[in-house]
């Protein structure tokens, strides 16, 4: 689509999210959060799980400031899947 699309003006990027915690915790009046395990945080080489607002940064980062970006597929996943060890 990039190579199709890219001759007018319009950018193909893909994000790919790992693990991203959206319980409704965030915005519920009885709000808790979650409790992941030490082992499911060493999943992750930046030790912890997900939240949205780090796939939002990612939106907003292709939107604003990625214009000679295109074709690309960015995954978000705190390092999980280039760690490849799963507890």
């Amino acid at each position: 689509m990039a190579i199709s699309l890219g001759g007018y003006g319009i950018r193909v990027n893909a994000i790919s999210p790992g693990w991203i915690e959206t319980a409704d915790w965030q915005y519920s009046g009885r709000a808790e959060t979650p409790h992941h395990s030490d082992a499911d945080k060493a999943q992750h080489p930046v030790r912890r799980v997900g939240v949205p607002d780090d796939i939002a940064k990612a939106c907003l980062f292709l939107a604003n400031d990625a214009g000679f970006m295109t074709g690309q597929n960015i995954t978000i996943d705190g390092g999980m899947s280039v760690k490849m060890i799963y507890v």
